[in-house]
């Protein structure tokens, strides 16, 4: 897991090895053991490295092969590369490393761009093929792993965070409308390729991008998951047979490819619990647990230690947990938000930023739980969304998911779009999946979340606040083999007994039975979501400052309203809408207004 960066130009320009070496430091916390920068011509690449496989010099990036004249920077872990490593050898590439980097780069060499579909794992990555003058960009399926573009003066830039771009320069960053709609409708999601800045775009997940010496572009998709079930069928029984299987072997790779010790992320919920189970009967020796908890409020529990200890107490494990007091969820809030490549709403953003800094003392690649709720149903509005029959199915997602609907936009926003933008994109999304890849209206919800929203939702705020620690977060349930096999399964393997109905028949006998019939919990942070005190007054001071009043986002009745009953405006999954308003201003100062 790393950070990677570059500039390609065209025409007869020269790469700014500058520019890139100024985007280095923002990646520092991603990869904290090394870092490299290569430059030759019109391509210059630079790379922060975190040494999880071949601990080795020999690992060491950017990548270059006088050889074929290919260069890479890659961000990730390659859980097949072993396989792929000994097809080469045997058509007689010889390597002079032993990790998964030098594969993508022979890989290359002997498939072309059919490289990038060969890959099984999470990643980002950046090869030059020097020949050819032609850069190649790849983003890993579920996209766990981030891309970032910048298109600048006849030439790109990239790199795995915003913050390396905006610190190169020369970066548009007035504020894209569509984008902002997008953001309030679906609690901080802005699918790729948009981000909430006119000049900073991001590579669509499944996807990779080839740029030739005359700046022409081709966006190809290597990956699409399809909805369907089998033409054969298949009993209940036999579909957990195949979960099991596709979650075991998701577990079991994330274990072994690693040249560093692994550790479990445990909440005390189902997800994460599974995994401590599966990762013990594969073997794991020595296994480390970590939890995280916060004070309570009078509405909310802020710590799950009653599930997350049992769970620890069955399996041995060295265990760690962390309580976290509310005085310190504010005075570090500043750093996680500094942390975030885009604005991100979830209360629990802060939680992992503290929990990860705990965690990378100890370890540096730990299994999280993300996903599951996503591929197998786990949330509760899906069945609301399932029994909902009225109307198409644009309305029916809308009832149940967006934070704020087309008019309360106008009321927000100062310029809202005039257009429902997010209604716009949704339609086209389902308009896709009903024609040709899902057999039922949840089918098709449940493969836009996985692969569209989960992305610049959980996903991207794990990775993000992991990394700002030099921590590799490997999540089994994204596993792409995982999720294609759920997704052929009938939804009420998915939404029966009160979701994951599926992962419940599996875990069931290897959990405490306090964890298996508990409802359904969150990563708890009750500060962020009940707003009073010294949190309301740090909001209230952002949204009020001086330059939140000369941005002019927003409408200042609006404004006033959330200030003055902060605990009576939520979205419909109980989110603080203050919250969400004085985050993205409160991003933006940290940001761009530097």
């Amino acid at each position: 897991m790393c950070g990677i960066a570059g500039e390609f130009v065209w025409g007869e320009r020269r790469a700014s090895g500058e520019a890139v070496a100024r985007m280095l430091p923002c990646l520092e916390r991603r990869g904290p053991d090394a870092d490299g920068l290569w430059a030759s011509g019109r391509v210059a690449l630079g790379h922060r490295r975190l040494s999880i496989l071949d601990l080795s010099q020999r690992a060491h990036q950017p990548m270059f092969d006088p050889e074929t004249g290919l260069a890479l920077v890659f961000n990730g872990a390659i859980y097949n590369f072993r396989a792929l490593r000994s097809e080469l050898e045997g058509r007689g590439h010889r390597f002079f490393s032993t990790g998964d980097t030098e594969v993508i780069l022979r890989g290359y060499a002997e498939w072309g761009e059919g490289i990038v579909a060969r890959l099984h794992g999470m990643f980002a990555f950046a090869l030059y093929d020097g020949s050819a003058q032609r850069l190649l960009l790849g983003r890993d399926r579920m996209g766990i792993k981030p891309l970032y573009l910048a298109r600048v003066g006849g030439g790109i830039r990239f790199a795995s965070n915003t913050q390396a771009l905006l610190a190169a320069g020369g970066v548009d960053t007035q504020l894209d409308a569509e984008a902002l709609h997008l953001l309030f409708s679906l609690h901080a999601v802005v699918p790729a390729p948009r981000t909430v800045l006119r000049g900073i775009r991001k590579l669509e997940p499944g996807h990779y991008l080839s740029i030739d010496a005359r700046g022409q572009e081709r966006l190809q998709r290597y990956w699409t998951l399809h909805a369907h079930r089998p033409t054969e069928p298949v009993s209940d029984g036999e579909w957990q047979e195949r979960i099991e299987h596709a979650l075991r072997s998701a577990v079991r790779k994330r274990l072994e490819v690693a040249d560093v010790p692994v550790g479990v992320l445990l909440s005390g919920g189902l997800d994460s619990s599974l995994l401590v189970a599966l990762a013990m009967e594969e073997g794991a020796q020595d296994l480390r647990t970590f939890t995280v908890g916060f004070e309570d409020q009078p509405e909310e529990k802020g710590s799950e230690f009653e599930y997350s200890d049992p769970v620890a107490e069955r399996y041995a494990t060295d265990h760690q947990a962390t309580l976290i007091p509310n005085d310190q969820v504010l005075a570090r809030l500043p750093e996680a938000v500094g942390a975030m490549a885009e604005p991100m709403f979830g209360q629990d953003a802060v939680a992992f930023y503290l929990l990860s800094e705990q965690v990378s003392q100890h370890v540096k690649v730990v299994q999280s739980g993300q996903g599951a709720d996503e591929v197998f149903g786990g949330y509760f509005w899906y069945p609301q969304m399932a029994e909902d029959r009225h109307g198409d199915w644009v309305e029916r997602f809308r009832r149940h998911y967006f934070d704020r609907d087309h008019p309360e936009m106008a009321e927000m926003l100062r310029q809202s779009p005039v257009n429902d933008v997010t209604g716009d994109w949704l339609r086209e999304q389902f308009a896709e999946l009903e024609t040709d890849r899902a057999d039922s209206f949840i089918d098709a919800v449940l493969a836009l979340d996985v692969t569209t929203l989960i992305v610049d939702d959980p996903v991207k705020r794990v990775d993000n606040m992991t990394m700002a620690f030099g921590l590799e977060a490997r999540v089994p349930f994204l596993d792409h083999e995982l999720v294609e096999t759920a997704a052929a399964m009938p939804p009420h393997l998915k939404l029966g007994d009160g979701g994951k109905d599926v992962l419940r028949r599996i875990a069931r006998g290897r959990l405490p039975d306090a964890v298996m019939d508990r409802p359904k919990g969150y990563f708890p942070v009750p500060a962020l979501k009940y707003v009073r005190g010294d949190f309301l007054e740090f909001m209230r001071d952002i949204l009020t400052s001086r330059a939140s009043r000369e941005r002019g986002l927003y409408q200042p009745a609006y404004i006033d309203k959330l200030l003055d009953a902060p605990d009576q405006y939520f979205t419909r999954i109980q989110g603080s809408k203050l919250w969400h308003a004085a985050l993205l201003e409160y991003w933006l100062q940290t940001h761009v207004d530097r």
